[in-house]
């Protein structure tokens, strides 16, 4: 049960206005602020050049942390799968991929998914809730903590659980304290949220500058599209296509096309082509993931010989294409599977 607000849902001008019914000046919120987001604070006692009354004040009426670790694996690829609990018990899931030139978060947007596309795992446990703005952010922050002084979060991804879309206020609220300089600081240019095509949402969202764009594809016709995404039924990848041929771009700026390769389903050189033919004239780039298999699913992953012409068709085209290797898949941490998998115990390194 929730009994202290979540001082991270509060943006910088409502936190001013809280602390103005508690008799504080407004530029305590900005000290407040920058213990939060820039020094990582784990409580209120560590934020020194505050008063310790004023410090038992937002104690007693503010949660500071509105996530908390409940268990975390490690693969044998360095990537790190992070189990968080909220307030009211639901746990969400979200993963640390390191590479040579970067440290990627995959952030969650909502407790579970309901739009059971086939290929995903996620969906599978149901759909539980939105995540407010505070537990969206506080996994950033948990995960830098975690991550230690050695290593730094450079990207984030939004395609951990659920569909960021049907979250949009808090997406949006979240998105503007984790770029802001008085927030997290990390550039748009730096994140990306994936979606599956909530078309009223994607030009608005564009407009916004808050992040890049991609869009979870997976078909190049709306019957097969509709067979393995249900929801293309409500939002027809035609739909979809039209809203990103409207999407505002900066200059050298790309949306990013998903396709998860299921074989013998959407997988050949037609495919390929089909492809390359809807996407033409769309500022782009194409990340190609092979199937990540899991017990009770009806599909297989395509071998690496059908993945690699599959590539090189669309190359062809001349629309940059990339294999999306699979990180973490004996952690169910690979793309799909986040909450595929109880973690019952913490794990430490």
């Amino acid at each position: 049960m929730k009994t202290k607000e979540q001082i991270k849902n509060l943006t910088l001008a409502a936190l001013i206005e809280r602390l103005g019914d508690l008799g504080e000046p407004r530029f305590r919120a900005k000290q407040i602020f920058e213990w939060i987001y820039q020094k990582n604070a784990a409580s209120f006692d560590e934020m020194s050049n505050l008063s310790k009354t004023l410090r038992d004040k937002l104690d007693k009426q503010f949660s500071l942390n509105s996530v908390k670790l409940a268990a975390q694996e490690k693969a044998g690829d360095g990537t790190r799968k992070f189990v968080f609990e909220l307030w009211d018990g639901e746990r969400i899931e979200c993963v640390m991929i390191p590479a040579e030139d970067r440290l990627t978060l995959c952030v969650s947007s909502q407790a579970g998914c309901k739009l059971g596309c086939k290929f995903c795992l996620t969906g599978s446990g149901g759909f539980s809730r939105n995540l407010e703005q505070g537990e969206i952010v506080d996994q950033v922050i948990m995960a830098r903590r975690l991550a230690g002084e050695d290593q730094r979060l450079t990207n984030l991804v939004f395609m951990g659980m659920g569909e960021p879309f049907n979250n949009y206020e808090n997406l949006v609220k979240a998105l503007e304290t984790i770029t802001s300089e008085g927030g997290l600081g990390i550039s748009p240019r730096r994140i990306t949220v994936s979606t599956v095509g909530i078309v009223e949402r994607i030009v608005e969202f564009g407009e916004l500058d808050l992040a890049n764009l991609a869009i979870s594809l997976n078909a190049v016709d709306e019957k097969t599209r509709t067979l393995i995404m249900p929801v293309n039924r409500r939002y027809p990848m035609a739909k979809v296509i039209a809203a990103c041929r409207e999407y505002p771009l900066r200059a050298r700026d790309r949306i990013t096309f998903e396709y998860v390769l299921l074989a013998g389903v959407n997988d050949s050189e037609e495919n390929a082509r089909k492809l390359s033919g809807l996407l033409k004239g769309i500022p782009c780039k194409i990340n190609l993931i092979p199937f990540n298999e899991f017990p009770g699913s009806e599909f297989k992953s395509p071998g690496a010989a059908t993945v690699e012409r599959f590539r090189e068709t669309v190359l062809k085209h001349g629309i940059d294409v990339f294999v999306r290797r699979s990180r973490g898949q004996e952690i169910s941490a690979a793309c799909g599977r986040l909450g595929g998998r109880p973690v019952d115990k913490r794990q430490e390194d």
